[in-house]
């Protein structure tokens, strides 16, 4: 029977967190066979060798149910989504090259605004800035910088978050399925923007079976990148796209990564370091610095990605007219993250 669009957001997830579950093994054994391993350093927190291409789990996963998901229904066609469908592979391959070879940070940096610039061409740009004061502004010629420093900004801020086990797993879950049910919202919605989502958040609960402390298997930049991006141009086409106080709520959605990194970028620029240069100073850092553990700072973060989204979602219009139960899942969740935390002495090693 052929699956019709509008069935197959749900059906995505599931085939993709089936598919990811049955592939990461088979990561982990190959980069351990070959020692593709992230190996401990003073920067980091792990104490033993991780596999680091949950990356490669990650986009196989979820590029074999899109395409499952197209022979069972139709191609979508339209320049806009095969620029996330490009763009989200070549960002996939340039965080692969580095995790196996170590690319110099400014390499990286020209390569990735290159390809925002591809999919920039391909239709995937901000067009319009939210005016509180009348109509929508038109950004003209800006848009390309805007587009360009927003989809770059967001896959580097989601790799910036990747250093507790399960942490950037977690936020991007959530900032996904938050995606995926404001582009449903949209009018009009937003049916294949929404589809991806699924699949990826499917896809990134697959990993996280074998990321949370203590971790098997890391996503490296492969992962982050290409689920960061992802983020970023679904926002884009799915979000932005819609009525003009939308183009704030993709602020709500990706709270945690923006504001990790806007902090570092600040820090750094403040005592006179490069922004692109790594360090141990995240948001993450600080709270297992003040005494949390892995598992309790992943919580923290992960609810406040909760509440970025709960409250997206609201706005949206999603939640006050057909998803209500929704709204009183997150609220048990958060509440449960934040008594996880607190019942518990800060200082206490999980």
């Amino acid at each position: 029977m052929i699956i019709k669009l509008t069935q197959a957001h749900i059906i995505g997830a599931f085939i993709s967190y089936l598919l990811g579950v049955f592939i990461v093994p088979f990561v982990i054994d190959f980069c351990q066979k070959e020692g593709l391993v992230d190996i401990p350093n003073e920067r980091k927190i792990h104490k033993a060798p991780i596999s680091r291409l949950g990356g490669v789990a990650i986009w196989l996963s979820t590029m074999l149910t899109f395409l499952f998901l197209v022979m069972l229904s139709y191609y979508p066609y339209g320049s806009l989504l095969s620029g996330i469908l490009l763009g989200g592979s070549l960002m996939f391959l340039l965080g692969l090259i580095d995790d196996i070879y170590n690319l110099d940070a400014k390499f990286k940096l020209i390569v990735q605004l290159s390809i925002a610039t591809i999919v920039y061409l391909l239709g995937v740009k901000i067009d319009t800035l939210f005016n509180p004061f009348g109509s929508a502004i038109d950004l003209g010629i800006l848009s390309y910088p805007i587009t360009v420093l927003w989809i770059v900004g967001i896959s580097n801020a989601v790799n910036f978050i990747d250093g507790v086990d399960g942490l950037a797993g977690s936020v991007i879950t959530v900032n996904s399925i938050a995606l995926a049910l404001v582009a449903v919202a949209m009018t009009p919605a937003q049916p294949i923007t929404a589809l991806i989502a699924f699949i990826l958040a499917g896809s990134m609960l697959a990993f996280l079976t074998f990321n949370f402390n203590p971790a098997k298997i890391f996503m490296g930049d492969s992962g982050a990148l290409f689920s960061g991006f992802l983020l970023a141009t679904l926002s884009i086409a799915g979000v932005m796209k819609g009525a003009t106080l939308a183009i704030l709520l993709p602020f709500l959605v990706l709270a945690v990564p923006i504001m990790d990194i806007t902090y570092s970028s600040l820090r750094r620029i403040m005592k006179g370091s490069s922004p692109f240069v790594a360090d141990a100073e995240h948001i993450h850092h600080k709270l297992l610095k003040a005494g949390f553990s892995q598992k309790k700072t992943v919580a923290i973060l992960t609810s406040v990605a909760i509440v970025g989204g709960a409250i997206a979602t609201y706005f949206s219009g999603i939640l006050k007219h057909y998803f209500t139960y929704i709204a009183v899942l997150l609220s048990i969740m958060i509440g449960l993250s934040i008594i996880s935390v607190l019942t518990k002495h800060p200082s206490e090693k999980e």
